[in-house]
């Protein structure tokens, strides 16, 4: 009976014990299970492991490499922009050439047109020489036979002219003109001889000649009678201005 009494504290004792170490036990896996709960946020769950075990210099020679290749990309694409800004001008120039090369065989073909009428090319150019040849000639000339019509007509009936003394401009030299006063601008002076059978009336005389083309002035010289046939002869200057050119000569006329 005492023996048994005595063991029996013995077993609680180790009851404590063991409570005690299985508490131990549970708060250090509590407290592993915080740590890695913890931690589990900075790792890769599942993740396959790597290692980098290049040495620096291999990774600075890969990024150069990189860097090298894009710098050749580049090349190779400011050279095919190149190429093709070069292909675009060549085109452009060729297109230019062909139309420059069309023209000339244009023009040599209108050469050769014009060639197979030279001499009618130098006709015109001598009838338009002498063209104006005769324009340059003829600017002065004055139609006499009829102007000299026109001054008979101007005459009073019964008048006829007997003698005419034409003093005119040529086309190489101006008219000299007169240094009396009053007296107008003239390019040729005619000096005629009229018989009349009466006593001529020389103011009318000189009003008729008034209507005479590009008439300037008129003067009676002298008015003498011829006592053998009874018939007066009036001597009388004329002056006339460029009106009295015919201009046939003259290009612009028939403009």
């Amino acid at each position: 009976m005492s023996q048994q009494t005595k063991a029996a504290p013995v077993r609680a004792g180790r009851g404590r014990g063991h409570g005690q170490s299985d508490t131990a036990v549970h708060g250090a896996a509590e407290q592993r299970s915080a740590r890695n709960r913890r931690q589990v946020g900075d790792l890769v769950v599942g993740g396959r492991p790597r290692v980098d075990l290049l040495p620096p210099e291999v990774l600075a020679a890969r990024r150069a490499q990189r860097t090298v290749r894009r710098v050749w990309a580049g090349v190779v694409l400011v050279a095919a922009v190149v190429g093709i800004g070069i292909g675009a001008a060549s085109m452009v120039a060729a297109g230019a050439h062909d139309d420059l090369t069309g023209a000339q065989s244009q023009t040599l073909s209108l050469l050769q047109q014009q060639a197979q009428y030279k001499d009618v090319r130098a006709a015109e150019s001598g009838t338009a020489l002498r063209e104006a040849a005769q324009a340059v000639g003829g600017s002065t000339e004055i139609s006499w036979k009829s102007y000299l019509g026109s001054v008979q007509e101007s005459l009073p009936s019964g008048t006829r002219i007997t003698g005419v003394t034409v003093d005119s401009a040529s086309p190489f030299e101006s008219y000299v003109q007169s240094d009396a006063p009053l007296q107008g601008r003239r390019i040729a002076t005619l000096t005629i001889a009229a018989e009349s059978p009466t006593l001529p009336s020389v103011p009318q005389w000189l009003d008729s000649l008034k209507g005479l083309t590009g008439f300037v002035d008129a003067t009676a010289n002298s008015v003498t009678l011829d006592e053998s046939t009874g018939a007066y002869t009036v001597n009388m200057t004329i002056h006339v201005d460029d009106e009295a050119f015919d201009r046939k000569y003259d290009q612009d006329k028939g403009q």
